[in-house]
């Protein structure tokens, strides 16, 4: 016989289940984020780099915004104003109103005015045809 204690506790596994499943699938998205940021704050750029590479190619605004610093020649990464311009104007085109936006855009405005007018097309391409992975 099923009582009401029995059917609570079966639906509160069912929710705790489910909960369950859906932080399983979003801890991916900031898995690596730290050692990241670790890696970039010690100066290891290339292993910060190989941290946050995958979390901005699934769409991490913060990720986006660390390569695009990361790829103007910071210690180890060979610099490549390209991908650096492409990634902070992913992540400018991502974030909302607000401090982390704005630096994004400046920082690409910076690197803009060292760039040709055809590496800044590139960059805008490779942007505008950007897809999550």
């Amino acid at each position: 016989m099923t009582t009401p204690k029995t059917k609570f506790a079966g639906l509160a596994f069912i929710a705790a289940l489910c909960a369950g499943v859906i932080l399983g699938l979003t801890a991916p998205a900031w898995a690596g984020f730290d050692e990241g940021e670790a890696a970039y704050d010690r100066g290891d750029y290339a292993a910060a780099l190989r941290e946050f590479r995958p979390l901005a190619e699934q769409g991490n605004a913060k990720a986006q915004k660390y390569l695009g610093l990361i790829y103007v020649g910071d210690l180890g990464v060979p610099q490549d104003y390209v991908q650096a311009h492409m990634w902070l104007d992913l992540a400018a085109s991502i974030f909302s109103p607000g401090e982390d936006r704005d630096l994004a855009v400046k920082y690409r405005d910076i690197y803009a005015k060292m760039m040709t007018p055809a590496q800044i097309s590139e960059a805008q391409k490779l942007a505008r045809e950007w897809k999550p992975k």
